[in-house]
């Protein structure tokens, strides 16, 4: 960063006025260099490994009134995911195209007018969520949108299991998760109503509500759910109300998100944007108990003309900033703001906040002491037609106490591990096999232990009708043998048998599961408990492929002498088998969209 976008920042208020002090005066001191050498558009820029840097102790007084961030997923224009709008952010790439002419509704803008739009918006997987396809195309494709988010950031939570059945509400409850999701759009119910113009009678059952109560019902969820509209302040607005919830009591962990699709032309402008995100918020102190991994620290939420408590933060998102990313996008805002902020935090690195610019280090701030501190974020977006009643939010980098070794555990001795996968469906259960081979190739650094990723799999996830187990003796192994199970497919195994790598899979879809009845039995908990104590790892192995569910979180749950539990490390998500699901549209036998 040059003295020129330093000053730049200052001025528009997305700098503090310490933070640009520091960084002129270290410009200053900095000897002069020749020029770096170009890098190629498509190669990643590697970035240092962020200092060790003191945190607060765990379970201490200032983490009491503190919430953690322990999932996070979203979909913004040319960002399938987040690992490509990080790239998107650091680059400072301009996201804009012509208007998508593919689909179902016609293309929302005029000619020559760009926007900031997601691919694929007409379509969902509706076998994922045990939905038929003529009730999906009576969803909104917000809500459609949203409930795939909300379940990617669950499942990076480490909660879709029975991790997620522990966390019980006020009254003891299982599964006590608050849902708030930011909504303002309605285009759906536009391009109903022109369909029932011309005699088509499909109409899709209205009201914003049912963005957050189709995720509580499909999930049964026992916090509070509720739909938020405030502009571009929705999504902000309900991580406000998530936190609120939090700290009442009245749920144990809290989905907050916000969706936003322009689906007729009625709304078309130039610069529109589109996007969806989700994060997943829990009490600090429990996050540590639980042994979630924190993606970074929620101070403190506010909304309408309160005081927002964001002096002192070294970074600034806006609606304004946002917009140069993801364009307008509504309802979304606050949430590709937030997200935009976590992973400058969790990279140390600013993002370019105008054309031209370029990614710079973030250096953390220090006291008056010299200690070096956290850093520190502030997201702000005003309320609708910029005025004052708005949402801010303050976030802070979590730094552990104690930094983990590298790569998770890296460096610690292999010993063979049980790897459990499962889906819906076998293309489902191929689908994530491959993707979660692909992520653990790619990661050429070795960050990925053997053991840190089969307890994230055992521990974190649902346990779906299509299963999947392995023992693998180190990750190499493991991508051979998932890769080899997607070539030949489920039907090249015998049920439940294991093939030439130990891969052995199983389809409980047309019943038998569980056939025993253990379930249901009180005394199993304790006999499954046994087992694992005896290192009984096959037979516990053989109970789950009957379609038992074990819960391994439990089983497995070794408090330290702090009394936490090693974080889990995130993992790609379940693979979503989408296709388009419209209004007017039914199925042809090649199972293709045709025009009703």
């Amino acid at each position: 960063m040059d003295e020129r976008e330093i000053l730049t920042r200052f001025k528009a208020g997305t700098l503090e006025r310490g933070l640009a002090v520091q960084l002129l005066a270290e410009l200053e001191a900095a000897p002069e260099e020749p020029a770096p050498a170009a890098v190629p558009e498509a190669v990643a820029v590697p970035e240092p490994e962020p200092a060790p840097a003191p945190a607060p102790v765990r379970g201490s007084e200032s983490d009491a009134d503190r919430f953690a961030v322990v999932g996070i997923a979203g979909r913004y224009p040319l960002a399938p995911d987040l690992r490509a709008y990080w790239q998107n952010l650091r680059e400072g790439r301009d996201t804009s195209s012509d208007a998508p002419l593919g689909r179902p509704g016609g293309t929302p803008l005029k000619a020559g007018e760009r926007g900031h739009f997601l691919d694929g918006a007409a379509e969902f997987d509706a076998d994922f969520f045990g939905l038929t396809a003529d009730s999906a195309r009576l969803m909104d494709p917000q809500e459609r949108l949203f409930l795939e988010t909300a379940w990617e950031a669950l499942e990076d939570a480490g909660c879709t299991g029975a991790r997620l059945d522990a966390l019980t509400g006020p009254a003891g409850e299982p599964r006590g998760v608050g849902v708030f999701v930011g909504v303002s759009a309605a285009d759906y119910a536009l391009v109903a109503a022109e369909g029932w113009a011309r005699g088509e009678r499909e109409m899709p059952a209205g009201g914003h509500w049912r963005l957050a109560g189709r995720l509580a019902s499909l999930l049964g969820l026992s916090g509070p759910a509720q739909a938020v509209d405030a502009a571009e302040a929705s999504a902000l607005v309900a991580v406000h109300l998530a936190v609120g919830a939090l700290r009442r009591g009245e749920c144990a962990a809290a989905v907050a998100g916000g969706v936003e699709l322009l689906l007729h032309p009625s709304r078309g402008r130039r610069g529109a944007g589109e996007g969806v995100g989700a994060v997943v918020l829990k009490p600090l102190t429990r996050a540590l108990a639980d042994g979630d991994h924190v993606h970074a620290v929620v101070r403190s939420t506010s909304a309408g003309t309160g005081d927002g408590a964001t002096s002192g933060a070294g970074l600034r998102e806006t609606r304004e900033t946002t917009a140069r990313r993801v364009g307008d996008a509504g309802a979304a805002t606050g949430l590709a703001a937030l997200t935009a902020a976590v992973l400058q935090l969790r990279h140390g690195t600013l993002a370019p906040a105008q054309d031209g610019a370029s990614a710079a280090p973030w250096p953390r701030p220090h006291d008056e002491r010299g200690r070096e501190l956290p850093r520190v974020a502030a997201v702000e977006v005003a309320g609708a037609g910029g005025g004052p009643l708005g949402a801010r939010a303050v976030l802070e980098e979590y730094v552990p106490a104690r930094r983990p070794e590298a790569g998770h555990g890296a460096g610690r001795d292999e010993r063979d591990e049980l790897v459990l996968l499962s889906a819906p469906t076998p293309a489902h259960l191929a689908a994530t096999a491959a993707r979660l081979a692909d992520r653990l190739a790619a990661d050429k650094g070795g960050r990925a232990a053997l053991a840190d990723v089969a307890r994230a799999l055992r521990t974190g996830r649902a346990a779906r009708p299509c299963r999947l187990a392995l023992v693998a003796r180190d990750v190499p192994h493991l991508v051979g043998a998932l890769r080899d199970f997607v070539r030949r497919g489920p039907d090249g195994l015998a049920d439940g048998l294991a093939d030439g790598t130990g891969v052995r899979f199983v389809d409980l879809r047309a019943g038998g599961a569980d056939p025993l009845g253990l379930g249901d039995a009180p005394e199993t908990r304790d006999y499954l408990a046994a087992l694992w104590r005896g290192g009984r790892v096959e037979q516990l192995t053989r109970l789950w492929l009957s379609g038992l569910d074990v819960d391994w979180a439990a089983l497995e749950h070794r408090p330290g002498a702090d009394g936490t539990v090693p974080p889990l490390v995130p993992l790609p998500p379940s693979a979503f088998l989408r296709r388009p699901l419209w209004l007017g549209h039914r199925e042809s036998a090649e199972g293709t969209e045709t025009a009703g």
